[in-house]
């Protein structure tokens, strides 16, 4: 806490607000956003000042493997994140009138507290709802759902509340390393934003009774649902809004079913999610070595996998994921060049869920990318500096139905202006 030490009345003044604000109906019902403020709570009690790891907490609060490595598996920061969003909730709602208020420091993991003084009160109802951010222009409204089967949809919470409702200003963003420079440094240096085209996959039935893919041959008629996507999507998006936000640069964001030629003439694209959900992928007009198929015979016949059209002699010419529960997945990143050859298009597309997930943090991460730049260079020293259009496929390992690790399995860098093969 802000003091040197605890005694029996402040831990039990602190221990009595954590438990009010896990009854409260802001945090009610989320078990695991409840054993994180107890956890931090407790810790502040025995380490005042001490700011937790990000392994620490992985491993003790969110039961994630011994190996767990940060650089993959982005859930503490966004349960942080969506903590301290729901402590803002709190306290400019239903707890104005607490006196003891609980915050967590942006950048750590450690909680503060202080005590309001008498003579302060509550803002007024007008000033409760923080001011709509600035910099973002988000489209869409937010109902995400985890398709996680084809008949099994799962409410996911939507986890940028802390961006939408609390802006940070640009300047507290740390400056972002020269990988990711390099890498994101071309999209959006045109005169619209780069678009974020997340997966929307067509369905039908009802939610409480079980949904599954539109089938046309099958379904004609039919009301179609499609404003769904995945658990991966989801995370993704904050990843990459969070790297823009470094760059001081903004996003847009639009479902696939919802893209138009015209965005795609005058924008850099980044599009998360297969072509088997993000629908619009399948209209693009590429020719890639590595393409998403199903599998013609049995067994697991007509399971998703990516097909290299091109193999080397040493590389696969299949990529299927493992059967659930899945432990391993694939992902293709690929970069090429767009309609208009000004602009840029970058796939990010997991097998499942879990390897768009994976796709997205390998290139949100400096060490990842240093990584995948020295691959192109061994591939083709020739290829000049920048980042020539390539294609390369990650094999990701999962663990709890998160990606823990991806390891890049194969790559194909083309000439630049082209269109993957052209």
């Amino acid at each position: 806490m802000r003091d040197t030490g605890a005694t029996i009345v402040e831990r039990e003044a602190l221990h009595s607000q954590i438990e009010k604000l896990n009854r409260s109906s802001v945090l009610r019902g989320s078990e695991s956003l409840c054993k994180l403020l107890k956890y931090l709570g407790e810790h502040s009690l025995d380490a005042p000042g001490a700011s937790l790891k990000e392994y620490q907490i992985a491993t003790e609060v969110f039961g994630r493997p011994a190996d767990f490595d940060s650089r993959v598996d982005s859930t503490v920061r966004v349960q942080t994140s969506r903590l301290r969003s729901k402590l803002a909730e709190y306290y400019a709602g239903d707890g104005a009138l607490d006196r003891l208020v609980i915050e967590i420091p942006k950048g750590a993991y450690s909680l503060t507290s202080h005590v309001r003084s008498a003579v302060e009160t509550p803002p007024p109802a007008a000033a409760a709802v923080p001011p709509a951010p600035p910099r973002r222009n988000y489209p869409i409204s937010w109902p995400f759902l985890s398709v996680v089967a084809a008949a099994a949809v799962v409410v996911v919470v939507a986890i940028f509340a802390t961006r939408f409702l609390m802006p940070v200003p640009a300047a507290s963003h740390p400056q972002p390393a020269p990988a990711l420079k390099a890498f994101w440094g071309t999209f959006g240096s045109g005169p619209d934003a780069p678009l974020v085209v997340y997966s929307n996959a067509e369905f039908v039935g009802r939610p409480e009774t079980g949904l599954r893919y539109f089938k046309p041959n099958m379904d004609a008629g039919k009301p179609v649902l499609d404003h769904y996507t995945g658990v991966g999507e989801v995370m993704a998006i904050h990843d990459l809004d969070q790297v823009f936000a470094s760059l001081q640069r903004e996003i847009h964001i639009k479902r696939s079913r919802l893209l138009t030629w015209d965005d795609a003439k005058t924008s850099d694209l980044i599009f998360i999610g297969s072509p088997s959900e993000n629908l619009s992928l399948r209209e693009l007009p590429r020719k890639p070595d590595f393409v998403f198929t199903r599998k013609p015979t049995a067994p697991r016949k007509g399971d998703l996998m990516i097909s290299n059209l091109h193999p080397a002699a040493s590389e696969q010419a299949t990529f299927l994921a493992s059967e659930p529960p899945i432990t391993e997945d694939y992902a293709l990143v690929a970069l090429t060049s767009g309609l208009n050859a000004s602009r840029r298009v970058l796939i990010l597309a997991g097998i499942t869920t879990f390897g768009t997930q994976a796709a997205v943090e390998f290139v949100c991460r400096a060490q990842r990318l240093d990584e995948l730049m020295a691959a192109i260079s061994k591939v083709d020293p020739s290829a000049p500096r920048g980042v020539p259009p390539f294609e390369a496929v990650l094999r990701v390992q999962v663990s709890g139905g998160v990606p823990v690790q991806a390891d890049l399995v194969s790559l194909h860098v083309h000439a630049p202006g082209t269109k993957s093969s052209d």
